[in-house]
């Protein structure tokens, strides 16, 4: 793929990976439009990156989906990259958790089912433009998930099935997934250890981006991978935190 001259929607803009990915993506000489829920925090990134595009969003609802489409099919006709990187993640037990259903639908929505809609509406325009690429965001939870967050891993996972599959049909639209180890961001405060961050990963990104590499590792993701080809037992053990 090609690094610049591009235009380039990125969901989830506004702190983390995104805000990362649309400042990197800004320096190299794109076009760049954020979609985010919080209008306050796209006003920050507006002020922080004025060259930065904004556009109002929430993805758990599917009006606010067809609205962003329409913005970006009158506005950016030329879009031709669809970075999905929305996230929400919880922490509970299935037995213990009282608002389970709604924390459960909101991941799902989020996670899942908004990066499927946005494909599925934008991908004409991508196919239309040429030089396409849709960048699927998934986890390294997807394959190897932990106990306390069960629906989180779920949608990764089927993030990462999705973009296997939509990859077999395509010809004409590159698709990728990037798979982050755990990232300093705001959803993984108080989470784990061993932290890289938003531009870390970025950076490994870009460079697999370039090479066309549709399944990018990120970090120790490397070393995951070939844990659970060798020992996948020993890869669920040190993951889980079920013990």
């Amino acid at each position: 793929m090609k690094l610049n001259n591009n235009t380039i929607l990125i969901t989830g803009g506004t702190s983390g990976i995104g805000l990362a990915m649309a400042k990197r993506f800004i320096s190299l000489h794109n076009k760049v439009i954020i979609a985010a829920r919080s209008t306050d925090k796209l006003k920050a990134v507006k002020e922080l990156l004025p060259q930065v595009e904004t556009i109002q969003c929430d993805l758990s609802k599917p009006a606010d989906i067809d609205k962003l489409v329409h913005t970006v099919e009158q506005e950016y006709p030329k879009l031709n990259v669809l970075i999905n990187n929305a996230g929400v993640q919880y922490n509970y037990h299935f037995l213990t958790e009282a608002d389970i259903h709604t924390k459960a639908i909101h991941e799902i929505d989020i996670n899942l089912t908004a990066p499927i809609r946005l494909t599925a509406h934008l991908l004409p325009l991508l196919e239309q433009n040429g030089d396409a690429a849709i960048v699927n965001v998934s986890s390294s939870l997807g394959m190897v998930p932990k106990a306390n967050a069960p629906v989180y891993c779920g949608t990764k996972a089927g993030i990462h099935i999705f973009s296997k599959a939509l990859r077999y049909q395509l010809k004409d639209t590159k698709v990728f997934e990037v798979v982050p180890a755990l990232v300093d961001t705001a959803m993984t405060q108080g989470r784990g250890k061993g932290k890289i961050t938003p531009d870390q990963l970025v950076d490994e990104f870009v460079r697999g981006f370039e090479r066309d590499k549709y399944e990018i590792n990120i970090g120790k993701v490397k070393i995951l991978r070939l844990l659970q080809r060798i020992a996948p037992a020993l890869a669920d053990r040190i993951i889980s935190g079920k013990d």
